[in-house]
């Protein structure tokens, strides 16, 4: 995507439908595959558009069977099982609501039962809700954002955990604004430190068994997100405030997951990559 503002646009519901967005964000990897991810299982979590459709198919292009959790947006679900299931590779998705404890054990119970393995989890699903003020965000939304950002983390990852063995990759979505905030997402902000907190701590817990613990933390990305979370004018500008001058494509992102999900970083955990169009933070 060039610097050119974006259209106008703004959807109601989310986490928002990647096919009524114009233009459509970039998902599609840009090179062939090597075999990085030959014979292994994904599960991932809000792969049905933006980042997890991404790194769907870069991993199903890179050997990789994906299972995915998605919350309604069956749509983009199916043409996300179609696009892996282009790579060559299988595909298992189901709808439920990863801030569910029960979804999270029955989604894991469901990949186990159709692949036998995870080698790969990632947590990437996440909901945000514009607010300019801190008195506006009300308990329903403050509780519905903690609830999918990082209760849905510590579900899945529990759920997951007694499948993963020696060599298994954890990765988690967290945000450019866990390092620099966004005032007008402060909920959700606060959710994406969190996370960070998180990689951290469980990387130390598990090192010892051999699964590696991180995360990435993608600037503004042009994902189904944006016009279901902030008003059609503020769509214009997004992503211009950063050094590189225009938002991230989800194909952008997904080279980072692919990164920590194969040995290529067999010697990283605890650690977080920034694709942010060159916003400076602290790691």
């Amino acid at each position: 995507m060039s610097q050119e503002t974006l259209p106008k646009q703004h959807q109601q519901h989310q986490p928002g439908k990647e096919h009524e967005m114009h233009p459509r964000p970039d998902f599609m990897p840009r090179y062939k595959g090597s075999g990085r991810l030959e014979g292994k299982v994904a599960a991932i979590t809000g792969a049905d558009s933006g980042i997890g459709r991404a790194t769907a198919v870069l991993f199903a292009r890179e050997g990789a069977k994906v299972a995915f959790l998605y919350k309604d947006e069956e749509s983009d679900a199916a043409e996300t099982v179609r696009l892996v299931e282009e790579e060559g590779s299988e595909a298992l998705s189901m709808a439920g609501d990863v801030g569910d404890r029960k979804t999270c054990e029955t989604f894991i119970e469901q990949v186990i039962w159709r692949f036998g393995k995870i080698d790969v989890l990632v947590n990437n699903a996440a909901e945000q809700h514009y607010q300019e003020q801190l008195t506006d965000i009300s308990d329903e939304q403050l509780h519905r954002t903690y609830q999918t950002n990082i209760f849905g983390v510590f579900n899945m990852t529990r759920a997951a955990l007694p499948h993963l063995q020696a060599g298994a990759s954890i990765i988690c979505t967290t945000s450019v604004t866990a390092y620099k905030g966004q005032e007008v997402l402060m909920d959700y902000a606060t959710t994406k430190g969190a996370i960070v907190a998180f990689v951290r701590a469980l990387s130390g817990n598990l090192a010892a068994k051999g699964i590696r613990v991180n995360g990435v933390a993608p600037g503004p990305i042009w994902t189904p997100l944006i016009p279901a979370s902030f008003p059609a004018e503020s769509v214009e500008d997004f992503g211009k405030n950063v050094p590189l001058g225009r938002p991230g494509q989800p194909n952008e992102v997904a080279p980072c997951m692919l990164f920590l999900a194969c040995e290529d970083s067999s010697y990283m955990t605890g650690q977080i990559l920034h694709p942010n169009g060159g916003t400076l933070v602290g790691s």
